[in-house]
């Protein structure tokens, strides 16, 4: 039995992974980010109590829920990425995505990890800031990191 969840596990992964255009380290990278910045706005909430996602700064479950479904909209645009890349025979739309989506869930960990209290180092702030203008984010919505 244990073979067969694993098989299973295993056969879910390689279909996601096949649509998301591979698990290489863009997107590794982007997963990891979207864990920690989900672990992160927990943290806020639940120990903190200091979140932007509810009125009282508490835990709100539904603020959690709405989290992971913004997250899990954002692999599917990579995955429409990835496909439109394949009518249109390019190889740039899905990386330039992976890597503005990099960007947005970098800024909010450490919008996250400045709410706890942690110091951020300038370096870190100015390397977030040069991946932004990089990919030409500087003018849109996205919260400021500093």
């Amino acid at each position: 039995m244990r073979y067969v969840c694993l098989t299973g596990i295993g056969a879910v992964g390689s279909v996601i992974a096949s649509a998301l255009g591979g698990w290489d380290f863009a997107i590794q990278t982007l997963v990891i980010f979207m864990v920690i910045d989900y672990l992160t706005g927990l943290t806020v909430a639940a120990v903190f109590k200091k979140s932007r996602k509810s009125e009282s700064g508490a835990f709100d479950s539904n603020a959690g829920y709405e989290g992971l479904i913004k997250k899990c909209m954002m692999l599917l645009m990579v995955v429409m990425a990835y496909r439109l890349d394949g009518i249109i025979g390019w190889d740039f739309t899905r990386t330039a995505l992976v890597f503005v989506l990099i960007i947005n869930e970098s800024g909010s960990i450490i919008e996250n990890a400045s709410i706890m209290g942690v110091p951020i180092p300038r370096i870190l702030r100015q390397a977030i800031e040069f991946l932004r203008k990089k990919a030409g984010e500087e003018d849109d919505n996205s919260e400021d990191i500093h």
